[in-house]
């Protein structure tokens, strides 16, 4: 009796032991998976090499994206952008406009501001700028910033091309508790499709606010049209934004304006963005063609609005036999200021790289325009986040302070184009090459954290001549998946 209960006794020690061991091993592995570390998973490393690349694919690749405009002339599409709730930075999305030839984005103002680039075709802009209309011309890579609530419209110029614009659209962190607060259109004119904002109000409301009838409210507000985007085309069943492109520039600059009332006196070098209040009245009878009446100048009606700012024009920042960048902050384009948006393009000649660096002072948005590559990421514990094959039309982000770089692929050049979550100058800390932060730092400090020798680690930082972009005999040998891997020395950095 007495061994039989020993043996019980022995038997439960031994189940309980299983189960704390289990438990605790499953507990060290979620720990590993969320902070990383040593081993501990119990899946092969094959299997776990592969999830792995398929989350960092899924993180760090933005695909889900949101068609908020389409009609036959046009569309527009925004991606949602990933952002940390413990994050300070402003939320960014990334939108597309695609138009069809002669076609018009209707007059609108948005609760976020946008800075627009110019992909593809030639573009009119209207808008307001402190109260009095502009109108700019826009071809490919040209930039301009339209601020949050300022009317404007878009035009495609172009008979036979196409008009494709990439947008970063900066989503006011202030006012997160709204359920508009991703990105919301307000348009000035529409009917049923879209519906303008006029027709928030009842027709004998806006038919005493307006001293007109309900009857000229209810023609204006049930006209049917094509949607935001309609064709400017004779062919076509003519509407009321049709008429009011065929105006030659001063009129339809002079009917932009009368939709904005006239406000106080405004200090030149004040910094933000005044803030813009609608005269429906003047709206409507501008729509309406009723009484016209004489316009007064105002004490800056002599004022220019920014121009574009094109990034094809300008002149390389770096520039070396494997490629080239530019990069746009506040102190280039002064409408970035306030933007909290910063703009770069970089091309790199077959087989090249972006050699491995960090952004210290912003989030990272790219778009790859045209041909195909690799982007490799690294989290801070020094395991690979992503290495991912990109091609034209991809859309990454890098968080502020994680490692990465970009390469090119041997079969042509990769060049993409961004947006940074800051509009001041971005100084990125370089992990190799010759302006490199390990190769600045040097000494035997460094030396004893890697464990070598100070020749051994001066030979290895200055075995790289170049600097910013550099040679990928990797890449050019084995293709993208075979690309830098910075081993060890970036990883114990």
């Amino acid at each position: 009796m007495g061994t039989k209960a020993t043996l019980l006794l022995l038997l439960a020690v031994l189940c309980y032991g299983l189960a704390s061991t289990a438990a605790h091993h499953h507990h060290h592995g979620e720990e590993e998976e969320g902070g990383g570390g040593g081993g501990g998973d119990w899946r092969g490393e094959g299997e776990e090499m592969e999830d792995r690349h398929h989350r960092g694919e899924k993180a760090f690749l933005l695909r889900d994206w949101k068609r908020v405009v389409h009609t036959d002339a046009g569309e527009m599409r925004v991606l949602r952008s990933f952002r940390s709730q413990r994050s300070a930075e402003r939320s960014t999305r990334i939108g597309f406009i695609n138009m069809e030839p002669s076609t018009l984005f209707i007059p609108q103002y948005t609760d976020s501001g946008l800075v627009l680039f110019v992909r593809k075709g030639e573009a009119r802009l209207g808008t307001i700028y402190r109260n009095e209309p502009v109108e700019r011309s826009l071809r490919k890579g040209d930039v301009y910033r339209i601020p949050a609530g300022s009317a404007f419209y878009l035009v495609n110029t172009g008979e036979s091309r196409k008009l494709r614009v990439i947008c970063s659209i900066e989503i006011d962190t202030s006012e997160e508790d709204l359920p508009t607060r991703n990105f919301q259109s307000f348009f000035l004119g529409g009917g049923p499709n879209p519906a303008s904002i006029l027709t928030g109000f009842d027709p004998e409301t806006l038919a005493t606010a307006f001293n007109v009838s309900s009857g000229e409210v209810q023609e204006i507000l049930s006209r049917e049209i094509e949607g935001p985007i309609v064709h400017m085309s004779d062919s076509r069943r003519p509407s009321a934004w049709s008429k009011f492109m065929e105006l030659d520039e001063q009129d339809r600059l002079r009917h932009l304006r009368k939709a904005v009332r006239e406000y106080g006196d405004e200090d030149e070098d004040e910094d933000e963005d005044e803030q813009i209040e609608w005269s429906w009245r003047k709206l409507l009878e501008s729509v309406l063609g009723r009484r016209r009446r004489p316009e007064s100048r105002d004490e800056w009606g002599h004022r220019h609005a920014p121009d574009s700012c094109n990034l094809y024009d300008r002149s390389p920042d770096f520039r070396n036999d494997y490629g080239w960048s530019v990069a746009l902050d506040e102190y280039d384009y002064k409408p970035l200021r306030h933007s909290g948006i910063g703009i770069y393009l970089v091309n790199l000649s077959p087989g090249s790289m972006m050699a491995p660096h960090v952004n210290p002072t912003a989030t990272e948005y790219g778009i790859v325009l045209s041909g195909s590559g690799t982007i490799q990421i690294g989290y801070p514990n020094g395991s690979s986040a992503m290495n991912a094959r990109v091609r034209e039309g991809d859309v990454f982000w890098i968080p502020r302070y994680f490692p990465f770089c970009q390469i090119s692929s041997n079969s042509g050049s990769l060049e993409f184009f961004g947006f940074t979550t800051s509009a001041r100058r971005n100084r990125p800390q370089f992990l190799a090459g010759r302006n490199s932060v390990l190769r600045a730092m040097g000494g035997p400090e460094l030396a004893r954290s890697f464990g070598v020798s100070d020749k051994r680690l001066a030979e290895l930082l200055r075995a790289q001549r170049e600097s910013v972009i550099l040679p990928s005999p990797e890449a050019a040998a084995g293709g993208p998946d075979q690309g830098f891997d910075g081993g060890d020395l970036v990883a114990d950095f």
